[in-house]
């Protein structure tokens, strides 16, 4: 058997040898070596023992210098420098653990990565062991610098959420120009996408952040209301709809882009009981959506009812609301709202009254301030709180206040001087609830209109915009671009932000270059619509306009393409370049001339002989009357270089 192992063996080595003669390599690779990790762990552990030791004597001593110089200060122990002792207490104990060889003190060893400092600071003072290599000899253990400085930055962070001042975004503005009349109503969809505004011009205006440019065009503009003044436009809770609320009596709905939906229905005017007409019957004043039924919307009007709609039942109003004065008599309702849970309906009326009801309870109000504004003055915005507590209400006799909801017989606060020449300005809070925004209104080259901005709690005017040389009409704050919307007295629809704190909206449009514009446009033909003309001779509609611009440029009559140069002989009438043509024998004979006049004097006289002898054109007509030319003639004797007397320039 061990001859056989060994045959084998032998019959292995020299089959290997074979192989590696054979495949150019002279063996299979070297042994792998060995490793001693006991005496590698050994001498670890010694090395850390050692430098840690003479750390922590340099540390002891930079300390005991450290306090005789400061002996006369009573200087509580620090945590760091029982940690030290601690440590070396426990160093000296790891070294005689290590004298005496035993391994049941393993545990105790200086061996790893470096414990984290926040880790090193929460460890108490009674641990049994200290891992890790030794601390750098500059780390003194203490973290107070860096947690003053995490506090600072802290407590900066904290006041700017503290103040709300710092959080209105209005480093940057863009400015769109609606028209030249005061734009009196503005609505922003709920997404923030798309910006729609209107005026007393009677245009009602889209704008789409997305889709502009830096030119700042409406994508569409058109007149749903004909002649007639826009005093409010809000797009609904899923924003898929606007109302229109213009100077006429019937409330319009309109897609998103500008197609009718609805139209509110016209009551008849000769019933003196409102409730039992079916409209209104003059001018309407305000409207808004229900915060939370998409389908529901709220209009008031001259006629002394609020109505309530239903989009989907426009024949009729859903219910009748009827503001009444002290004396019971009828008052016109001048601006209106929901409360944001839409379980309240409030209303600002020309007798200076707030007049509130619950909105499934339509006879009597549920809440009623009879002297909250100046009686006769337009009450020109009702806006309530995110939280649904508080309502702040702009006068017209150029008064903001702020009511509780849960005592409404005198306003918690109020403020005078700002004023107001539109029954339509607005008051709106800020996204958080701590601030609240109206504009102010001036006349005519009499200074700029301003957005001022009010501590809700305070009431102090914390900051204020100029806006420009106008009023200062409509303003609206959305909480999700946190960008504001100012509507000017001038035409001007002004749009602030900030490039960090808001979202979307302007900071779209304003990165992206002005397109070029297509001059071959301006050369098309309009389309002339004749729907009585016979079939040969009517225009098919024009479905493209760039389609069409690519038929025409191949058409040569449409385009006006140049004729080609007729070659050969000639054809349709055309002759060739060198034919019997007036044109081809100038361009042959005349124009084509290579002959050399370069002394025109002698190219004239060459024919005055033949001239003399046989005029024909104009000689004989002045035969009686003509005088005889006489040219001067040059005399040999100058020479050619130069001139003669007559000639010579007169300084």
């Amino acid at each position: 058997m061990d001859s056989k192992r060994g045959d084998d063996a032998t019959g292995k080595t020299s089959d290997d040898g074979d192989i590696a003669s054979v495949m150019g390599f002279s063996g299979f690779g070297k042994k792998a070596r060995t490793f001693d990790l006991d005496a590698i762990f050994e001498q670890t552990r010694r090395t850390a023992i050692e430098r840690s030791q003479h750390v922590l004597e340099e540390r002891q001593k930079e300390i005991e210098m450290k306090e005789e110089g400061e002996s006369s200060k009573s200087v509580k122990p620090s945590v760091q420098s029982q940690r030290e002792k601690a440590a070396s207490s426990r160093v000296q104990k790891s070294d005689s653990s290590s004298d005496s060889g035993s391994d049941s003190d393993s545990d105790s060893e200086l061996i790893g990565p470096p414990v984290p400092p926040q880790h090193a600071a929460q460890q108490g003072d009674d641990d049994d062991e200290l891992v890790g290599p030794p601390l750098p000899p500059g780390y003194t253990g203490s973290t107070a610098h860096s947690d003053d400085d995490d506090d600072e930055e802290g407590e900066a962070q904290d006041d700017d959420d503290d103040n709300p001042v710092k959080r209105i975004p209005d480093t940057h503005e863009i400015t769109l120009q609606h028209g030249t009349k005061t734009v009196s109503a503005l609505g922003l969809d709920p997404s923030g996408a798309r910006l729609v505004s209107g005026g007393y011009d009677y245009d009602v205006r889209f704008w789409d952040f997305a889709g502009m440019d830096q030119a700042l065009q409406a994508f569409r503009s058109l007149q749903p209301c004909e002649c007639h003044q826009i005093k409010a436009l809000q797009y609904s809770i899923t924003g898929d709809v606007m109302l229109v609320v213009s100077g006429n009596a019937q409330a319009k709905v309109l897609d998103r882009d500008g197609f009718s939906v609805m139209e509110c229905v016209k009551g008849d005017q000769y019933i003196v009981d409102m409730a039992n007409t079916k409209g209104h019957t003059a001018m309407l004043n305000c409207g808004c959506w229900h915060p939370k039924i998409k389908e529901e919307f709220m209009t008031c009007s001259n006629d002394g009812t609020v109505r309530t709609w239903d989009l989907n039942s426009e024949k009729k109003h859903k219910s009748v609301f009827k503001p009444r004065s002290f004396q019971g008599k009828k008052v016109i309702p001048t601006c209106c709202t929901y409360s944001r849970d839409g379980k309240l309906i409030a209303a600002g009326c020309q007798d200076g009254s707030i007049q509130i009801w619950d909105r499934n309870l339509s006879v009597h109000t549920k809440f009623h301030c009879r002297q909250a504004h100046t009686p006769g003055s337009d009450t020109s915005c009702l806006s309530f709180s995110y939280d649904g507590t508080m309502l702040a209400s702009r006068g017209g006799d150029d008064t903001l206040k702020m009511w509780d909801i849960r005592n409404f017989r005198k306003p918690v606060n109020g403020v005078s001087g700002l004023t107001n020449y539109f029954s339509m300005t607005d008051c709106c809070f800020s996204p958080d609830d701590k601030l609240l925004v109206t504009g102010t209104s001036v006349k005519k080259d009499e200074g700029n209109g301003k957005l001022v901005f009010f501590d809700r709690i305070s009431f102090q005017r914390v900051y204020e915009i100029d806006v420009t040389n106008a009023s200062v009409v409509r303003c609206l704050w959305h909480p999700k671009l946190n960008q504001i919307m100012v509507g000017t007295g001038n035409g001007l629809v002004k749009v602030y932000y900030d490039p960090v704190k808001s979202h979307r909206g302007a900071k779209l449009c304003v990165v992206k270059s002005k397109r070029k514009e297509k001059h071959a446009e301006a050369l098309t033909q309009d389309y002339i619509i004749t729907p009585h003309a016979l079939p040969m001779f009517r225009e098919a509609r024009q479905r493209s306009t760039r389609k069409q611009l690519e038929k025409d440029r191949l058409d040569p009559k449409k385009s006006h393409k140049p004729e080609p140069p007729v070659s050969g002989p000639g054809r349709g009438g055309r002759v060739a370049a060198h034919g019997g043509t007036l044109s081809s024998f100038i361009v042959k004979n005349i124009a084509l001339d290579k002959t050399d006049d370069s002394n025109p004097r002698e190219a004239i006289l060459r024919h005055a002989k033949e001239a003399s002898e046989n005029p024909y054109w104009i000689a004989p007509a002045y035969t009686q009357t003509q005088p005889e030319p006489m040219f001067a003639e040059e005399s040999e004797d100058e020479e050619p270089d130069q001139e003669p007397e007559w000639k010579k320039r007169k300084i």
